[in-house]
C-alpha cells in the first residue's frame, strides 16, 4: 500500500506492506536511525518517536496508520545545534552506552513539555541496561529549571 509520511518536516512517500511498523520503516526505508529496535514488543521504549506530538512506541504503531507528523530523535537539533534537553543528557553524563537515548529523549522531551509532577514514573516505559536513571532525571530536571523552550 502506498502512504505519505512527514517526518522530521520532510515529507516521504512509500510503498509498504499493511503490516509494516512505523520503525521499520523509519529505520529500512528512510535510513532514519535513531529509533532503535530493542525489544519489538513496546517493553523497552528504545523506539520511541513523536507522532502529533506525542510520545509513542514506533515498533507498536503501523506505518499506514499514521496520520501526523512524526519526530524522531534526528528531529530535535535545529540549524542552531542541539535541542536543551539533548544539551542536558550530555552536561548531566545521561547516557552510557547510548543504545536508549533517542527513546530516552523523546520521553523527556514529553515529560518537559507536559510539565509531568512524577518524572520518574512517566520515564518508567524507557529502560536503560545500564542504569543511567539518576543522571536521565537530573537532565530532565535542568531544563525544567532552565524552563528552556523545547
Amino acid at each position: 500500500m502506498d502512504i505519505s509520511l512527514e517526518v522530521n518536516g520532510r515529507a516521504a512517500q512509500l510503498s509498504v506492506d499493511p503490516g509494516v511498523t512505523l520503525l521499520d520503516a523509519l529505520r529500512e526505508r528512510l535510513d532514519i536511525t535513531g529509533p532503535k529496535k530493542g525489544c519489538d514488543r513496546g517493553q523497552c521504549g528504545a523506539c520511541t518517536v513523536h507522532v502529533g506530538g506525542r510520545p509513542v512506541l514506533s515498533c507498536l504503531t503501523l506505518a499506514a496508520t499514521v496520520r501526523q507528523e512524526v519526530t524522531t530523535v534526528e528531529g530535535l537539533s535545529t540549524e542552531d545545534g542541539l535541542a536543551p534537553v539533548q544539551r542536558a543528557f550530555v552536561e548531566a553524563d545521561a547516557q552510557q552506552c547510548g543504545f536508549c537515548t533517542p527513546g530516552q529523549l523523546m520521553s523527556a522531551v514529553a515529560a518537559i513539555r507536559d510539565d509531568v509532577d512524577d518524572v520518574r514514573e512517566f520515564m518508567s516505559g524507557n529502560i536503560c541496561r545500564c542504569s543511567a536513571y539518576p543522571n536521565i532525571v537530573a537532565a530532565i530536571e535542568q531544563v525544567r529549571q532552565a524552563d528552556a523552550s523545547l
